[in-house]
C-alpha cells in the first residue's frame, strides 16, 4: 500500500492518483469558479484552511508539476477572454487558475494542512481498496445504486458548468440571445428530470444512513436558488409536514417556504444557497427574525443555509428562538435525519 511519506516525496505516485479528484469533495466541498472547471489561490486557500502564501509557495517549488496537472496563470487577452466567458468582474492584471486535479496535487504537497491530510488519507484507502478488492461482475441490485452516481454526476456538471457557460454566453451575446435563452431553459430541463430520477433511485437504495453523504452537498451546491427552496419543501413534506408552500417573488416578504409540523405549528424558512466558504450573519437573522415573528407570527421558524453561520448568528438565532439549519445539518437532513423543532 502507498503510504503517505511516500505521496508526498514522489512526483510519480502523485500523478499515479491524480484522476481521483472525487476525493476532495468528499473531505470538504469545493467551491468553484463560475465556469465549473476552476478555482482561484484564495478559493485554494479557503479549502486547505491556510494562508495564501502557503499555495505560492508551493506553486513556486513546484509550478512544472503543477501546471502539468492543470494550474495556468492567465494574462492578457486570455484574461480577457476568461473574464468575458465566465462573467468574473475583477481589474486584476493576471489571474492564477487552478483545475480539480491541481487542487488534489497540491493535497498531496501541503504538509500543514488537516484538510490536506485527511484527502491524502481518504486517497490513499480509495487506492488500497482498488487495488486489492477482486475485481467481480456487479450485482442486478447495484444497477440503481450505479444509475444514481451516474444521473448525479452529469447533474453536478450541467449544474456547475454547461448552465453557467449558457450564462455567461447571454450576457455578452445580443443577436443569438434568445437561441441561447432557449438551448440553457432545455439544459435545465434535462438536469431537473436528472435530479428528479436520482431522488427515485435513492430510495431504491434503502436508508440514507447506509449511503455515502458526499453526494448529497454536491447535487445541493449544483441547484439554482428556486430548485434550493424545493428541496427544502421536499424534506418538510417528507417529515410529515403539511400545506408546504414555497413562497418565491418577489412578495415573499423575507419568507421563502411556509408550512405546518405534523402537530399544527405555524413554520416559516428562508433558504440561502451560498458558497461554502461564505458565512450566514447576525444582519440576515435579525432580519429574518423582524420576518418571521412579526410579519408571519410563525411558532417555527427556519433559517436553512448551504454555508456555515458567523457565532454572532448563532447566539441571536439561539436566543430568539430560530433554528439554524447551517451546512453540516442540513447535509444531516438531507440524508434521512429528522429535525428535533419539527417532531
Amino acid at each position: 500500500m502507498i503510504n503517505e511519506t511516500a505521496l508526498l516525496e514522489s512526483q510519480t505516485l502523485r500523478g499515479s492518483v491524480l484522476d481521483r479528484t472525487d476525493v476532495l469533495d468528499r473531505v470538504k466541498a469545493l467551491s468553484l469558479l463560475p465556469d465549473g472547471m476552476h478555482v482561484t489561490t484564495a478559493m485554494v486557500a479557503s479549502y486547505f484552511d491556510v494562508g495564501l502564501e502557503a499555495i505560492k509557495s508551493l506553486v513556486k517549488d513546484h509550478r512544472t508539476e503543477l501546471e502539468a496537472s492543470g494550474y495556468r496563470l492567465l494574462t492578457g487577452d486570455e484574461l480577457r477572454s476568461f473574464k468575458n466567458l465566465s462573467g468574473i468582474q475583477s481589474r486584476t492584471r493576471s489571474l492564477a487558475l487552478f483545475s480539480r486535479r491541481a487542487v488534489l496535487n497540491i493535497a498531496m504537497l501541503l504538509r500543514d494542512s488537516d484538510v490536506a491530510r485527511q484527502v491524502r488519507v481518504y486517497l490513499l484507502d480509495m487506492e488500497y481498496l482498488a487495488r486489492t478488492q477482486p475485481v467481480e461482475n456487479p450485482a442486478s441490485t447495484d444497477a440503481a445504486s450505479l444509475d444514481a452516481r451516474i444521473d448525479e454526476r452529469i447533474t453536478h456538471i450541467l449544474g456547475r458548468t454547461v448552465v453557467p457557460l449558457f450564462n455567461a454566453l447571454i450576457e455578452t451575446s445580443g443577436e443569438h440571445r434568445r437561441e441561447l435563452t432557449a438551448l440553457r431553459a432545455g439544459v435545465q430541463r434535462i438536469e431537473k428530470r436528472l435530479r428528479q430520477h436520482h431522488t427515485r433511485l435513492q430510495r431504491l437504495e434503502g436508508p440514507r444512513e447506509d449511503r455515502p453523504l458526499a453526494g448529497v452537498m454536491a447535487a445541493m451546491d449544483a441547484m439554482n436558488g428556486r430548485e434550493f427552496e424545493e428541496h427544502v419543501a421536499e424534506l418538510l413534506r417528507r417529515d410529515g409536514c403539511t400545506d408546504v408552500v414555497v413562497q418565491g417573488g418577489g412578495r415573499d416578504r423575507g419568507i421563502d417556504i411556509t408550512a405546518l409540523t405534523p402537530d399544527g405549528r405555524r413554520i416559516v424558512v428562508q433558504c440561502k444557497r451560498f458558497a461554502p466558504h461564505l458565512s450566514i450573519t447576525s444582519p440576515e437573522i435579525q432580519k429574518f427574525l423582524g420576518a418571521a415573528k412579526v410579519l408571519h407570527d410563525s411558532e417555527v421558524a427556519l433559517f436553512v443555509a448551504t454555508c456555515p453561520f458567523t457565532r454572532d448568528a448563532l447566539n441571536i438565532a439561539a436566543e430568539s428562538g430560530i433554528t439554524a439549519v447551517h451546512r453540516g445539518l442540513l447535509e444531516e437532513w438531507s440524508a434521512g435525519a429528522a429535525l428535533t423543532v419539527l417532531e
